[in-house]
């Protein structure tokens, strides 16, 4: 911050004008020359070089809102590629599982109560991967959430 100019000597005529003795206004000079050097006052200069680093501040939080915002474009279209190459692997496991399911049908019908326990075992395995797929998702949509708020507030 800058200091505020002050004429001590201007302010001492003033001083004695009004009818204080030299020695007086010389001493009360001082005093508030001493205690301008200690102020710390902003001046008009120092506001106008605070309101130019905030613009720049502001076109740096929106240069990173961009590059976020094409960074997240990127997450999003990887996570739409993985949760298609999930789904095919999905389909081709539930294809495998009722080909064995059939088949096992087909070879004896002493053996149903067995193959019943089968399916449903692996329904309950289905279901546990569902459900981790959908966590693993999650996560890492908090992540995301997370790493934007977390920028956002470092802006």
């Amino acid at each position: 911050m800058a200091q505020v100019a002050f004429d001590t000597q201007e302010f001492v005529e003033t001083l004695e004008n009004a009818g204080i003795t030299k020695e007086h206004a010389r001493a009360i000079s001082l005093a508030v020359r001493k205690s301008h050097e200690v102020a710390d006052v902003a001046t008009k200069a120092d506001i106008v070089e605070l309101k130019h680093e905030i613009a720049e501040v502001n076109r740096n939080v929106a240069d990173v809102r961009k590059d976020l915002s094409v960074e997240i474009a990127d997450v999003r279209k990887d996570l739409s590629v993985e949760i298609a190459d999930v789904r095919k692997d999905m389909e081709h496991r539930f294809e495998k599982v009722e080909t064995q399911i059939t088949d096992a049908r087909k070879e004896a019908a002493a053996r149903a109560d067995k193959t019943d326990a089968k399916i449903a075992l692996l329904h309950k395995d289905i279901e546990s991967i569902s459900n981790k797929l959908i966590i693993k998702m999650a996560s890492i949509m908090a992540a995301i959430v997370g790493l934007a708020t977390a920028i956002i507030k470092l802006v």
